[in-house]
């Protein structure tokens, strides 16, 4: 084949290493179906392998969209839903049905799912993996098998992909260091979006600029604790919302809650999507990421994208996205933090200033249509 014919030949792509597609389950998740979606518009075809089981967040968030959906091919794998289990067995039926079918390229989403990268390869397969954090640094894998597990995922990576995507500077930095492997470097993107006036959200008292917004995983290496300790000695009449669910942490969700149960002012949403999730957005006085640890956070890209005034821990991951158009305190410092927050509280043109710049500079800096270019420059 010509190389002209190539570069316009039409791949048959599948992905796994996400929970379900679609869904808003966790960063990957919305990768996936951002990448999946617009390849099938390009005329590729692209089946995802979801896993069988409910959300991550409870029955009741499970989206039925049968075998098909934007034109991705929907295959549910086999799995025991028991936490540190039901990605295992899903990555590895899903890996042994990659390997068996046709498909031009095999796209692993995260360390723990490519540990079976070898069997597609086995079979011929190109193998690509996306590596969206260094997962066994996660606390609940601290010091487990699973740690264990996720560092051989990344070590088969290494071994066996034809090409790592990563996501950040600091990660492919590590890559080299540790490895000697070269990566390439294709961040996440993000959408523009259109504003939402207050509706839902009046239901849980709130009015625009009137709270402090975090939206996200409920995990701790998001570092929501430092968050509701600073928030707590900030002199303010600003509520402070804690929007999203538990990922296998419901302890962690409960030591939340009793480090904010004498304070009224502390809003716990639970798990959010569609018009609640866009109403928080639109409507925040400041948003805050106070991460220990980030592949590349999708919710600060989207916080920006809404127009938000950021504040975000000082951890390259954050600062490699934002560059000056965010307000950066120093990682797990709780007084560091509580000093920022009241600053914002006490200087509503210092946010604006922010505000106005957010959204039309990340918007520009990460486009979804040239991730998917560039991932299928790789694919090729």
């Amino acid at each position: 084949m010509s190389d002209k014919k190539r570069k316009n030949s039409k791949l048959n792509i599948c992905m796994f290493g996400h929970k379900h597609c679609p869904s808003r389950e966790g960063g990957i998740e919305i990768v996936v179906e951002e990448l999946a979606s617009r390849m099938v518009q390009a005329g590729h075809k692209v089946t995802c392998y979801n896993r069988s089981g409910h959300h991550v967040s409870g029955e009741k968030f499970d989206t039925i969209v049968g075998n098909e959906y934007k034109g991705i091919c929907l295959k549910s794998v086999p799995t025991i839903e028991k936490k540190g289990l039901s990605a295992v067995i899903s990555s590895l039926f899903a890996a042994l049905f990659s390997a068996f079918g046709k498909y031009d390229v095999v796209h692993i989403h995260a360390e723990g799912p490519a540990a079976f990268c070898w069997l597609p390869k086995m079979f011929g397969k190109k193998v690509v993996v996306t590596i969206h954090g260094l997962d066994w640094q996660r606390a609940k894998w601290e010091n487990s098998l699973g740690s264990k597990y996720i560092k051989f995922g990344e070590k088969m990576a290494v071994r066996y992909a034809d090409e790592i995507i990563v996501l950040s500077r600091s990660i492919q930095q590590y890559f080299k260091e540790k490895y000697g492997q070269d990566t390439r470097l294709i961040p996440n993107g993000v959408n523009p979006v259109r504003l939402a006036e207050v509706n839902l959200i009046g239901q849980l008292g709130l009015e625009k600029d009137s709270y402090i917004l975090y939206l996200g995983r409920i995990v701790p290496e998001k570092g929501e604790h430092y968050l509701i300790e600073a928030f707590k000695e900030v002199n303010t009449n600003k509520k402070l919302v804690i929007a999203g669910g538990a990922s296998d942490t419901d302890d962690y969700m409960i030591k939340l809650k009793k480090i904010a149960a004498d304070n009224d002012n502390i809003i716990f949403t639970g798990f959010v999507q569609g018009q609640m999730l866009e109403e928080l957005y639109s409507n925040a006085y400041v948003y805050v990421l106070p991460s220990d640890l980030e592949g590349m956070p999708i919710g600060l890209l989207e916080a920006m994208s809404y127009g938000n005034c950021c504040v975000v821990s000082d951890i390259a991951e954050c600062t490699e996205v934002i560059e000056d158009k965010a307000i950066v305190f120093e990682r797990s410092n709780v007084k560091n933090l509580r000093k920022i927050l009241q600053a914002m509280c006490d200087d509503v043109h210092l946010v604006q200033r922010y505000k106005q710049d957010a959204a039309g500079f990340i918007c520009q800096k990460y486009d979804w249509n040239k991730v998917v270019e560039q991932t299928v420059k790789v694919y090729r």
